[in-house]
């Protein structure tokens, strides 16, 4: 289908790099939103881990890109719903960057079923990824933020958070349940652990993605039908790119940021407007 909008273009290499000097995870980085948040990180300024579970390739062509900018980068795999492997990933990034300044706990599937026909299976990979995942992930940076704190020559935070959530934190979502749940869970943590870390000057926060065009969500999208449906739903009437989120990503990790803690930044075009109300409803 020919796109009915420029497409989102992220700058090669900015000239002001926000994140300079600063050493970041980026989850599930080999392809979709935490792709394009990893290359902007590593654009910025920042020194990128890109974590994956499948497609060794893909990371290390995002690498690749991170490093033409000058910015440092590794390809790490770890399952993030696995204990030990989400401690052996940021063991091996302290090895190589010496600290960690920012986490992106992007990984995340879906796996989707009408409800009485959701297999147990279904619902525990997608809650041990979608939110036990973060919480391994954030628990090992909170502990690394805390024994380093706050390194005024590098940022005014001891370190950053950022959740990917999504606007189903907040919208039910009929035939997804199991990632709505997840999405729930992801908000509640997220603003849980902002309040109990704020003191060590740890900031917190989420991105509530809305229609993205990535692959996970191809059937919404690829066709001319499929997309006039979608739009239906977005009062701005485009669908976001990845870079939509990627720019917004590293504000939200920069000491432009620093007194935003415990926030959902919903990126959806309006789709958390209720739309269906436009015309009264």
């Amino acid at each position: 289908m020919e796109k009915q909008f420029p497409e989102v273009v992220m700058p090669k290499c900015p000239a002001i790099q926000l994140l300079k000097g600063q050493k970041a995870i980026v989850t599930g980085a080999n392809s979709g939103i935490g792709k394009a948040v990893a290359i902007a990180l590593g654009h910025a300024g920042a020194d990128v881990v890109v974590n994956y579970l499948v497609g060794e390739d893909d990371a290390e062509s995002v690498c690749k890109e991170i490093r033409q900018c000058g910015s440092a980068a590794m390809a790490i795999l770890a399952d993030v719903s696995n204990e030990q492997q989400v401690e052996d990933m940021f063991e091996q990034a302290r090895a190589s960057f010496g600290t960690i300044d920012i986490l992106v706990n992007n990984a995340g599937i879906q796996r989707d079923a009408p409800f009485e026909q959701m297999t147990l299976q279904q619902w525990r990979q997608v809650i041990d990824v979608n939110l036990t995942g973060q919480f391994l992930c954030a628990r090992e940076a909170i502990r690394e933020f805390k024994r380093r704190g706050v390194n005024p020559e590098v940022s005014c935070s001891a370190g950053k958070i950022i959740c990917m959530s999504s606007v189903h934190e907040l919208v039910p979502w009929a035939g997804h349940v199991n990632y709505a749940a997840s999405k729930g869970g992801v908000m509640l943590m997220m603003k849980s652990i902002a309040q109990e870390v704020a003191p060590y000057r740890i900031r917190v926060n989420s991105i509530g993605p809305g229609a993205i065009r990535t692959s996970i969500n191809r059937p919404a999208w690829e066709t001319k039908e499929a997309y006039e449906k979608l739009m239906k739903l977005v009062p701005y009437k485009r669908i976001g790119e990845p870079e939509d989120i990627a720019r917004a990503a590293v504000w939200l990790a920069s000491d432009e940021a620093d007194y935003i803690n415990g926030t959902t930044l919903f990126i959806d075009g309006g789709m958390t407007l209720y739309p269906g109300f436009t015309e009264n409803g």
